[in-house]
């Protein structure tokens, strides 16, 4: 896909919970052309202390009204400012960029495994699921229930389950220990969250020989595989996150050597 860099027109901001809030883009140029895993890199304006742009995964798109949503967690200088937009603010980003989410055949059952903004390309990926009329269900694991993120949004998708880890909300624990990954019942798993999450359920599925891609939250400076920060090693060598990625089927990973 072409990549194109975009001034972005903030149709609205909305915040989610103290941690959490989305983002909805448009602009003049078409942004829309994305697909489930990819993300883009936005430029920070107004911070002092945020030099490189920001990747983030998008979270849902309108392709009529040529609109993208990014689910953004607060998590230092850049994603306070970027908290801070109002409607009709500017934001510039480069899109679309990575390699996105693989579907699967017909008669597949897919789980979609996240935790905390990780499950934002999985929502989108589940829109695309449900287009191809592909059978899925979502398994999203929080730490508590007042940082669910948009509960009724994934549930009119799929089935979902969910964890957290003080039982406020679904079944307490973590989501490799739920019982519907533990089943089995499932052709494939897509993935994406915290590193130690990807690699216990990337494990789960390998034993199980269970098809899976994870989405890899490697740190990204340039996104466009110049600045090599992001390199993860496979079995075709150290390849970049940001272009040979982030989406990877496990298979290509050394996580199981």
């Amino acid at each position: 896909m072409a990549k194109l860099i975009a001034e972005c027109r903030v149709v609205s901001a909305r915040h989610l919970n103290t941690e959490y809030f989305v983002i909805t883009l448009t602009s003049d140029r078409l942004i829309t052309n994305v697909r489930a895993g990819q993300f883009v890199q936005v430029r920070v304006d107004g911070s002092r202390d945020t030099f490189l742009r920001r990747p983030l995964s998008v979270y849902d798109l309108d392709r009529d009204k040529n609109q993208i949503r990014l689910l953004i967690r607060i998590a230092g200088e850049g994603t306070r400012t970027l908290s801070e937009l109002s409607e009709d603010d500017s934001l510039n980003i480069i899109t679309p960029l990575g390699k996105s989410f693989t579907l699967p055949p017909e008669g597949s059952r897919s789980l979609l495994v996240g935790g905390g903004v990780g499950v934002a390309p999985l929502y989108l990926l589940g829109k695309e699921l449900k287009e191809a009329d592909r059978d899925f269900s979502f398994l999203l694991g929080y730490r508590s229930s007042d940082q669910i993120i948009e509960e009724e949004s994934f549930a009119s998708l799929a089935p979902l389950h969910l964890t957290t880890d003080d039982g406020s909300s679904g079944i307490r624990g973590v989501v490799t220990s739920h019982p519907v990954i533990l089943s089995g019942d499932f052709t494939h798993i897509y993935t994406c969250g915290p590193d130690l999450m990807m690699r216990r359920v990337a494990s789960l599925a390998y034993a199980s020989g269970i098809e899976c891609e994870v989405s890899l939250e490697n740190l990204m400076a340039c996104g466009i595989g110049i600045c090599l920060c992001c390199v993860e090693p496979t079995i075709d060598g150290n390849l970049n996150s940001c272009t040979e990625g982030p989406v990877f089927n496990i298979k290509r990973l050394k996580w199981q050597i």
